[in-house]
C-alpha cells in the first residue's frame, strides 16, 4: 500500500505553531514510511480565502523544510463535491432541512431542559413534498443534513488505541448550508477518497468527527483511512495557550531568528517520551518518530524551551554550515570567530553584536586606569594566537599581583565593553594588538 497523508490548511491566515505541529506529524510519518504528503488548500470559503495567504502558507512550509509531493485546491473541485452530494441525496442520506438557527437553538434548549440529548430531532424527514414546497414559497432555503446510521463506529487509533463513537448520540451533521456552500466535512471526505489518502493524522479535537466521517466514507464507497489523533498544545504551565503564543506564526518565528529545524525539533518532541533536544535534520526527526511515543497528556509549548533548543542547535553547527548566512548578516569573521562566539548566542543574528565587539569601535570599560596602564605594558606585540591570552594575563598578574576575577574581569571589560561573553583566549587574537592597546587606554576602538 502506498502511504499517503495530507495537510489541509485554510488560506484565511498564516499557519501558526499548532498548524505546524499537525503538518509535522504528517510529514514525519510519511517520510518514515516512504510515503507522500498532499498539500490541500481548503479554500471553499471563497469570501475569506486569499491567494496572498495561500502563498504565505507555501512560503512558511518551504522555510520549515516541509516539501509536499502533490498539491490541490478545493475551490477547483466543486463539481466533484456536487456529484458526491447528488449520490447521497439519491440514496436518501442527504436530506433538506428548513429550520432556522434560532429554531434549532430553541429545540436544543428544550431538549436539555427535559433531560434529553440536544441533538437534531429529524423533524425534516417527516415533511411532505407539499410541506417543503410551502416552506420554500415562504422564502426558506434548505440546508442539507447527512443521515447518520445510529450505529457504533469503531477504529484503532494510531495514538489513542481502540476508539468508538455511537453515532446515535450525534446530530445529523449539516454538510451544505442554505446558500449552497459546502461545509468542511463532505469536501474533505471526497478529497481523501479521490487522492487516495491512507492516513489522517490530526488533533484530538477531531475525534468525535471521525464517527461521522467514517459513515460518509462508507456511504460514498471509499476506503476508510486510518486515523491518528494526538493531544493538543497547552502553555508551559498546563493552561490554555495565550492568544499570542497560540497564534505564533511561522513568519514571526523566522523574524525573531529561530532556526527552522529548531522549531521542528521542539514541536516534534514535546508531548512525547523523547527528550526535547535539537536535531539537525528532518530525516533524523522522522527516523525517531513513532506514534507509540506520543503521550495522552497535552503537549506543553514553552517559548523559553524553544529558545534553549534553538541555542543548542546553533552551538553545535560548524562554520561551513553557517558561512553563507554569516556573510548575509555582514558578520563573517572566519571560522575562528564562529567557533569562539557560537556558544554565546541564542539566535544567529546575534553574531552581529560579537562581530562589532571584535571590529569595533566599542566604548571600553576602564574603571582602574593604573591597572589598565600596567596591562598595556604587558601586551604582547605582533600577531596573536591561541596562546597569547595566557601569556598576556600571566604578565599582567606579575605586574599587578591581581588574580582570579580581579585579574580577568577588568581585562574583559576593557577589551569587550562587557562583563560576560566568549572565552577571551579565543577573542583576544581576533581583537588584535592595535585595538587592545587603544581599548585598554580607554579609547573607542
Amino acid at each position: 500500500m502506498s502511504i499517503r497523508l495530507r495537510f489541509a490548511p485554510s488560506p484565511t491566515g498564516r499557519i501558526h505553531v499548532g498548524n505546524v505541529r499537525t503538518a509535522l506529524m504528517n510529514w514525519l510519518f510519511a517520510i518514515r514510511q516512504g510515503g507522500q504528503v498532499l498539500l490541500r488548500i481548503d479554500d471553499t470559503d471563497l469570501a475569506r480565502s486569499t491567494k496572498a495567504y495561500e502563498q504565505g502558507i507555501e512560503d512558511d512550509l518551504t522555510w520549515l523544510g516541509l516539501h509536499w509531493q502533490e498539491r490541490a485546491n478545493q475551490s477547483h473541485r466543486f463539481e466533484d463535491y456536487e456529484k458526491a452530494a447528488a449520490k447521497l441525496k439519491a440514496e436518501g442520506l442527504l436530506y433538506p432541512c428548513y429550520e432556522t438557527e434560532e429554531e434549532n437553538d430553541r429545540k436544543r434548549k428544550i431538549a436539555q431542559a427535559t433531560g434529553k440529548p440536544p441533538i437534531y430531532d429529524r423533524a425534516a424527514l417527516k415533511l411532505s413534498g407539499e410541506d417543503r414546497a410551502k416552506l420554500e414559497a415562504e422564502g426558506r432555503k434548505p440546508h442539507w443534513r447527512f443521515k447518520l446510521s445510529g450505529a457504533r463506529k469503531e477504529w484503532t487509533d494510531l495514538v489513542r488505541g481502540a476508539q468508538s463513537i455511537d453515532t446515535s448520540s450525534l446530530s445529523d451533521p449539516v454538510l451544505i448550508r442554505e446558500d449552497g456552500a459546502f461545509l468542511y466535512t463532505l469536501p474533505s471526505v471526497v478529497d481523501d477518497i479521490d487522492f487516495k489518502i491512507t492516513h489522517i493524522v490530526r488533533g484530538e479535537d477531531h475525534v468525535t468527527n471521525s464517527g461521522v466521517q467514517i459513515e460518509i466514507f462508507e456511504a460514498l464507497g471509499g476506503p476508510v483511512p486510518l486515523f491518528g489523533h494526538f493531544p493538543l498544545l497547552v502553555s508551559a504551565d498546563g493552561g490554555a495557550l495565550s492568544k499570542r503564543i497560540g497564534s505564533l506564526g511561522v513568519g514571526e518565528l523566522a523574524a525573531e531568528g529561530y532556526e527552522p529545524i529548531a522549531v521542528l525539533s521542539h514541536l516534534a518532541k514535546i508531548g512525547t517520551s523523547d527528550p526535547v533536544e535539537a536535531r539537525t535534520s528532518i530525516a533524523q526527526l522522522a527516523e525517531e518518530f513513532d506514534f507509540a511515543k506520543i503521550g495522552r497528556a497535552p503537549a506543553r509549548f514553552d517559548p523559553e524551551e524553544l529558545k534553549r533548543v534553538n541555542a543548542a542547535l546553533l552551538h553545535q553547527l560548524d562554520y561551513a554550515s553557517v558561512k553563507d548566512r554569516l556573510a548575509k548578516l555582514d558578520a563573517d569573521k572566519g571560522e575562528a570567530f564562529w567557533t569562539a562566539i557560537r556558544a554565546n548566542i541564542q539566535f544567529l543574528p546575534e553574531v552581529r553584536q560579537w562581530a562589532h565587539i571584535v571590529d569595533g569601535p566599542i566604548e571600553p570599560l576602564v574603571p582602574d586606569a593604573a591597572f589598565a596602564a600596567a596591562a598595556i605594558q604587558a601586551l604582547p606585540t605582533g600577531a596573536y594566537d591561541a596562546a597569547s591570552w595566557s601569556v598576556f594575563t600571566n604578565a599582567v598578574k606579575e605586574k599587578t599581583g591581581a588574580k582570579g576575577k580581579a585579574l580577568f574581569m577588568p581585562l574583559r571589560q576593557a577589551l569587550t565593553g562587557l562583563d560576560h561573553g566568549p572565552e577571551m583566549a579565543a577573542l583576544f587574537p581576533l581583537i588584535g594588538e592595535e585595538r587592545a592597546r587603544k581599548r585598554l587606554s580607554g579609547q573607542a576602538a
